[in-house]
């Protein structure tokens, strides 16, 4: 017997430092056993456009460093950018978001991500300051059990 589809919804709210990658994999996989996620797809978007999210490595942390001085390259502080009303980080973290992701798919089989062996899931802050960012998380699937 199949079971209906139903769906989740929730806003993770995240305290970030300035630059760099925060894990929430452990928030969202709890936040998955509390509404009772079984079999289905999960989708998160963040609600920012110099703020953004990624999927990548959680065993060494030297791939966060590299990752973080190749998108500096990619978009460095200091250039001469037409938008700097917020600052000379603004234009670049919108560029570094833009060559991101602003949401990501994650099947979800048995309550679980199915995620690879070395994968999080990360809020990366393009910004120097400190923010609040905003992450909305939607289950779509089996509920319950």
């Amino acid at each position: 017997m199949t079971k209906p589809l139903g769906q989740a919804f929730e806003t993770l709210s995240v305290e970030t430092r300035g630059p760099g990658l925060a894990d929430q994999t452990a928030a969202i996989a709890s936040w998955l056993a509390r509404v009772g996620a079984q079999d289905g797809l999960l989708t998160l978007f963040i609600r920012h456009t110099s703020a953004s999210l990624l999927i990548q490595e959680n065993a060494d942390p030297d791939v966060h460093t590299d990752l973080l001085e190749a998108l500096e390259r990619l978009a460095p502080r200091g250039r001469a950018y037409v938008h700097d009303v917020e600052g000379p980080d603004d234009m670049p973290a919108h560029i570094k978001a833009a060559l991101t992701a602003t949401s990501l798919a994650i099947p979800v089989k048995a309550g679980r991500m199915v995620l690879g062996t070395w994968q999080g899931i990360y809020v990366v802050e393009h910004r120097d300051r400190p923010h609040r960012r905003e992450v909305v998380l939607h289950f779509l699937g089996t509920l319950g059990g």
